[in-house]
């Protein structure tokens, strides 16, 4: 069993093998809550949809992609059978 402390600021560090088993980075938000006598930490996951939501948002990529494709159309030589 690994143990760790409670600092003076109430901060518990999460032991790194125990960060590396479930890929906690910095930042990674947290539930919390009492069970029973124990003090339960949960991982909130995102999912990949809600981390990008918004991201591009102001981004034109589709007329990007519309310029490029007819760009290529262009340069296209026709094939003749």
């Amino acid at each position: 069993m690994i143990q760790t402390r409670l600092s003076s600021k109430g901060q518990v560090v999460i032991p790194k093998p125990i960060r590396d088993a479930l890929g906690l980075q910095a930042g990674t938000p947290f539930r919390v809550r009492l069970q029973e006598q124990a003090i339960v930490l949960e991982p909130v996951r995102t999912s990949p949809i809600d981390t990008l939501y918004g991201k591009y948002s102001g981004t034109d990529l589709l007329t990007k992609l519309e310029t490029e494709h007819q760009r290529e159309i262009r340069n296209e030589t026709p094939v003749r059978p």
